[in-house]
């Protein structure tokens, strides 16, 4: 699991994140959810050891990010960031065997492209693996950033806003295909959303951030309630179950 103690971060003057005190449980997807600004890709990014913890401790299956090895913690966690600067003219399969480098050192085995290839086939990739990356669309560049993670084969996989740029069906298609890492493959998933219906639809634990702050946390079912995310985003929102499911309206 991850577990969170008393957490501050704060950029200059500005507090960014204040006093949180958190436990995200493992071999489930967690949602990280909340209005602009809330702190959810400062938290992720503080979790994924992408930046320096200046108050408080994270741990991750009883690593200490703070003081583990980046070349230990790499094999144990695997980031997509909200902007990735790598060489554009990279290929995507190129990209995706990247995502070995903790394990191959850039020394490729069969067996570490045996892994790529198939991640490649996870995410609908394999046509544009001789692609550069500027030849591609957003969305194609987004799941191809997905796919380099999956590729490193870490028990967590932390994503912030990998739904940007996707369209209906590739989201869907994702969503569900990190629901099945989790259900088949055992892994754990901790991944900023906007899309509340997605928190809703996939998510077996949503934490909800609101000016750096912990609002509420808990099973989807049992803490988005109407309530509650009316205030979280300061809007009038609805729920309303559909076929068993809960889905959140705040169109108008």
């Amino acid at each position: 699991m991850i577990s969170i103690e008393a957490l501050n971060h704060a950029a200059g003057t500005t507090q960014i994140l204040h006093d949180i005190t958190l436990t995200i449980p493992r071999g489930g997807l967690t949602a990280l959810i909340g209005p602009n600004g809330a702190g959810k890709s400062t938290l992720l990014n503080l979790i994924a050891a992408q930046a320096d913890v200046q108050s408080g401790r994270i741990s991750v299956d009883d690593l200490d990010v703070a003081t583990t090895p980046r070349t230990q913690l790499a094999q144990r966690m695997a980031v997509v960031a909200q902007r990735s600067d790598i060489a554009s003219r990279l290929t995507v399969g190129d990209l995706v065997e990247f995502g070995r480098w903790p394990h191959s050192k850039g020394r490729l085995t069969p067996y570490d492209r045996a892994i790529a290839s198939h991640a490649l086939e996870v995410f609908d990739l394999t046509n544009l693996s001789h692609r550069f990356l500027d030849e591609i669309s957003g969305g194609q560049r987004q799941r191809a950033f997905v796919a380099m993670a999956y590729t490193q084969q870490t028990d967590w996989l932390m994503l912030d806003e990998p739904l940007n740029n996707l369209d209906i069906r590739h989201a869907r298609g994702l969503m569900g295909e990190l629901a099945r890492l989790v259900r088949e493959e055992n892994r754990s998933i901790v991944i900023v959303l906007h899309d509340l219906n997605h928190a809703a639809a996939w998510a077996d634990h949503v934490v909800a951030l609101d000016a750096g702050r912990v609002a509420f946390s808990g099973a989807p079912d049992q803490v988005l309630t109407a309530e509650a995310l009316s205030t979280l985003y300061n809007a009038p929102i609805q729920t309303h179950m559909i076929d068993g499911r809960k889905v959140i309206l705040h169109h108008r």
